[in-house]
């Protein structure tokens, strides 16, 4: 029977494999784990006791459950937190305000147009 501090190894999940120590038991189904696993709730069939019972109380905290798990031996590494890049910030295209009214700008337009040359039509023979 599974209770609380017993010493056990996760077998399914992503996480299996690794040990893990029962903190709660929640209901005749659900259990409450911690140790190289993340603490979280775990069905009772994903976990497989060992045998072995660690002198914990009800809802350990983490730090309790990783040096109950260093006296029998068993290291635990802790994850690195992940740490979120810098995100790049665009800046704001400037809008640049029109001086020109719509007769200067017709005008300019016809200045430019009558300043290029007009290509000349070649003959052919």
């Amino acid at each position: 029977m599974i209770e609380v501090g017993s010493l056990c190894m996760k077998i399914a999940g992503r996480e299996a494999g690794r040990i893990c120590v029962v903190i709660d038991v929640l209901d005749n189904k659900f259990v409450l784990i911690d140790g190289q696993v993340r603490r979280k709730k775990c069905n009772i069939n994903h976990v497989e006791a060992t045998g072995k019972v660690l002198k914990l109380e009800k809802n350990a905290s983490h730090e309790d459950v990783v040096s109950a798990l260093k006296e029998e031996g068993i290291e635990v590494v802790e994850p690195k937190p992940k740490q979120k890049a810098p995100r790049a910030v665009k800046e704001a295209p400037v809008k640049e305000k029109k001086t020109e009214t719509k007769k200067e700008a017709k005008a300019a337009k016809k200045e430019a147009k009558a300043e290029k040359p007009k290509a000349k039509k070649v003959k052919k023979e």
